[in-house]
């Protein structure tokens, strides 16, 4: 890819997206990022409610932490350390096993780095996508793309029908740009026609999506009976784990005697996958 004369658009606001988007702008690439949200954060999103009093609380109901595998990884989250953007969730985990009822393996879930967004799991999206040479743009479904071979580059239109412009490369972050359930919720074909792409059919099926529902609870104290801030679950065919949100770190919001959780029921796992066209 030739960065001074690339022009890429970006499906998706996640971290997958938004991370993308950064990269190739830090590299003299044009990148339009597209999400249909209203922000950025895709399973990195936060959630706002307010409470009758008008207390105002946070919940990262998408992913509750990250980590860290490798080296390139590492100097990445190393750069967002240093602006501000994540910290290391310093708290104590374990597992906890439904036919006991007893907590265990209290070291094995604590000994690798969690990070955490500031103030919230989406910051790190949010401030990627408002990066020099990432135009980011909300509130826009891609409804298609079409192969210009006249011109070798992907143009690309919103649900409404509104062009979006021509761009040498697409990278799309999930499988809803090809996907027929998409069909069931705008009333139009899915926007890339793989009858067109079959090599890109086998590289769709082999992306996984499962469902995940999340739970986000509010306690008017502290559980002292709880001793960790987030456990798996044993011996659970549907429970995945459970986090203490409000014990984060930068997270302000909550009242000191209000605690803050999430539990994820999880029908298998779900993965954020890149496709780059």
């Amino acid at each position: 890819m030739s960065a001074a004369a690339a022009n890429v658009a970006v499906i998706g606001g996640g971290i997958s997206g938004a991370v993308c988007a950064s990269l190739l702008a830090a590299r003299g690439v044009a990148v339009t990022l597209f999400d249909s949200g209203r922000g950025a954060g895709g399973r990195m999103a936060q959630r706002r409610e307010v409470m009758e009093d008008g207390t105002e609380l946070r919940f990262d109901h998408g992913a509750p932490y990250f980590t860290v595998s490798n080296d390139e990884v590492a100097r990445v989250v190393g750069g967002w350390e240093a602006r501000g953007l994540v910290a290391e969730w310093k708290a104590m985990f374990a597992c906890f096993d439904r036919e006991s009822g007893k907590f265990r393996d209290f070291d094995k879930e604590g000994t690798t780095k969690k990070y955490v967004g500031v103030p919230g799991m989406n910051s790190i999206c949010k401030s990627l996508c408002q990066e020099d040479g990432v135009m980011a743009k909300f509130g826009v479904t891609i409804g298609k793309m079409d192969w210009l071979q006249d011109r070798s580059s992907w143009s690309l239109a919103s649900l409404d029908g509104k062009d979006l412009g021509n761009f040498d490369y697409v990278v799309a972050t999930d499988k809803n740009v090809a996907s027929q359930k998409v069909s069931g919720l705008t009333g139009k074909p899915p926007p890339l026609d793989l009858s067109v792409f079959p090599h890109l059919a086998t590289m769709f099926q082999d992306i996984p999506v499962r469902p995940c529902f999340a739970l986000m609870l509010a306690f008017s104290e502290p559980l002292a009976m709880v001793p960790v801030q987030g456990f798996s679950f044993y011996n659970s065919d549907s429970l995945s784990w459970a986090f203490c949100d409000s014990s984060k770190p930068e997270r302000a919001c909550a009242p000191p005697n209000r605690c803050t959780s999430l539990i994820q029921a999880i029908l298998g796992t779900a993965f954020n996958c890149g496709v780059c066209f």
